[in-house]
């Protein structure tokens, strides 16, 4: 196994255990996962070990942290109620710290909590409202490490029709406010009814229950559109298509998601995430679809056997995986495979690849769930739901960022294009590091450019100057149109990709459409009716330099990345 300079820091400050090798990780994630296994476990153990040491594919950090450990807690999502008791408020606080110390990023709906200025009968005064209890969340967050090695993570959540949602929407106007939570307006069909017949829409507290106002629905809109433009936040969750696609709604709504927001959950529930890494499925310039079987097939397995022997925080989260086992098969690597494949993301190529690889990936997944019900038996409350061949898990697929892991793997995050052909990012131990993509490093020394022209180490050295591959002199069009970057593909190329995915993918996406400095208001609003038009389940955007810190850099003052990263 290679490992980029960043992957070794990485593995060292987070994954590793002392004196242990990333081998040794691998051999003991493996063993212990396969511990689930009654018999054949040592075969599954190694189909395991060949999985995950392969880089075929990674589960989500938590299992690769904690797995074999004291406390083997193996779950990256988890979402908790909120309810509008001030003892079941702060009982879900200590339940939240308790899930980040393990490792574990936490999602809350606010939207039960009393407006603002409410009286509150038992002592006369009135409620401080959602916002002031985020912060308090916040706080906490702040002071509790996840897994002792990883800052806490939170989704906070409004729905668009509660009283205090204006307060939501500027919650994280300061960049200096919360910034332990991404936070998200839950949109929901009347009020994008009301967007589009340009009328207003009503307020509710309870949720869904009495009648607490009306708001015009696109001063709301615009409101939402403005954050997201000046800085990111916030996101939107389309709530009502989460729900119309939940195969549980004998056990009511869903309300929130995990702090990226591509796993919506039930309260007390969590889900384990693993990712295969759709680089290493290419073979002889074509898709390797035996091989891309073979490894869901075993991604499955994996997944569903981490439930079993996972460590969860509560008794009532272990009770609700187990009767819902869903798992969060998703992928990364999908830009890298383009490239391999010298397929431009920015092409209808790239979106009727997405929908075949997606619609593949989750067919097989399904099957091989089915099979483990007939060999298992299936998910607990199957009979509670509207899926129609008994199956082991309840949903199967989801499109995480897979930030970390995809480090780790050494490709492209999620479904998401490549940020910039040469990226400056903030290392574990706080350094600026560059690194170039590898996949272009390969192509540029395979590629022959005349002498005349320009060599590749003058390349990578202009790229990390800060220039773009497309203004170089001496480059073919096809390598430009190839290894296009984020930044120059158009937005809504950025939403399509992310339907086409949606279609076939049972939970949701974590993907950001990235936007250029320059990009207007307008823009933005478009990109959210869009998103929710083709079926997407959510959408959040990012313009770039909006922050004044942020996680990918295209160039800095660094050592040049040369052509041996």
């Amino acid at each position: 196994m290679k490992f980029s300079p960043l992957a070794e820091e990485l593995l060292k400050k987070r994954y590793l255990l002392k004196e242990e090798t990333p081998d040794g990780m691998f051999r003991r994630v493996a063993g212990f996962v396969a511990a689930a296994e009654v018999t054949g476990r040592v075969k599954q153990e190694e189909k395991f070990y060949n999985l995950i040491s392969s880089l075929d594919f990674l589960p989500n950090s938590p299992c690769l942290m904690n797995a074999g450990t004291k406390v083997p807690q193996l779950a990256a999502c988890f979402v908790y109620p909120i309810e509008d008791d001030m003892e079941a408020i702060f009982d879900t606080l200590k339940h939240t710290a308790l899930t980040h110390k393990t490792g574990g990023g936490t999602g809350f709906s606010f939207s039960r909590l009393r407006p603002r200025g409410d009286i509150v009968k038992s002592t006369g005064g009135k409620t401080t409202g959602p916002i002031s209890f985020m912060e308090v969340y916040d706080k906490a967050t702040e002071a509790v490490m996840q897994g002792g090695k990883r800052r806490g993570a939170n989704m906070g959540i409004l729905r668009v029709d509660h009283p205090d949602i204006e307060e939501f929407i500027d919650a994280k106007a300061d960049e200096q406010k919360l910034n332990n939570f991404n936070i998200s307006v839950a949109l929901t069909d009347e009020f994008m009814e009301a967007l589009k017949n340009d009328s207003e829409y009503n307020l509710y507290y309870p949720p869904g229950k009495k009648v607490r106002g009306k708001k015009n629905a696109k001063f709301i809109f615009d409101k939402i559109a403005r954050g997201g433009w000046k800085n990111g936040e916030p996101g939107v969750i389309f709530i009502d298509k989460v729900n119309r696609s939940n195969p549980l709604k004998e056990m009511g709504d869903i309300e929130a998601t995990n702090p990226c927001g591509e796993q919506p959950l039930f309260p007390y529930e969590a889900c384990i995430l693993g990712s295969i890494n759709l680089s290493r499925h290419v073979a002889g310039g074509k898709v390797d679809w035996k091989k891309l079987k073979g490894t869901t097939e075993t991604a499955v397995e994996f997944l569903d056997d981490a439930i079993d022997v996972s460590f969860f925080p509560l008794k009532a989260i272990s009770e609700t995986v187990k009767s819902n086992r869903k798992i969060g098969l998703g992928i990364m690597g999908f830009a890298a495979m383009l490239m391999k494949l010298n397929i431009s993301y920015n092409s209808v190529k790239a979106i009727e690849l997405a929908r075949k690889t997606m619609d593949f990936i989750t067919k097989t997944a399904h099957r091989r769930s089915e099979g483990l019900a007939e060999e298992k038996g299936e998910f607990p409350n199957y009979f509670k739901s509207d899926i129609k061949t008994p199956r082991r898990n309840a949903l199967v697929t989801t499109i995480a960022p897979t930030g970390s892991i995809s480090i780790l793997a050494g490709t492209t995050s999620g479904i998401e294009p490549l940020y910039s052909l040469v990226i400056d990012r903030e290392s574990p131990s706080g350094k600026r590091m560059l690194s170039a993509d590898p996949v272009f490093i390969e192509r540029l020394k395979k590629e022959q450019f005349s002498p005349d022209k320009i060599s590749s180490d003058e390349i990578i050295e202009q790229l990390s100057e800060g220039k773009k591959l497309s203004d170089l002199q001496g480059i073919p069009d096809k390598l430009k149109e190839v290894f296009v970057t984020a930044l120059d593909i158009p937005p809504r190329v950025h939403v399509l990709m992310q339907a086409a995915f949606q279609k076939y993918v049972d939970n949701a996406i974590s993907k950001t459409v990235n936007l250029p400095e320059h990009y207007g208001l307008d823009g933005v609003k478009d990109i959210i009716v869009r998103a929710y038009r083709t079926g997407c389940k959510g959408i959040t955007v990012y313009r770039h330099n909006a922050r004044r810190q942020q996680v990918l850099n295209i160039v800095c003052e660094c050592d040049n990345p040369g052509l041996d990263n």
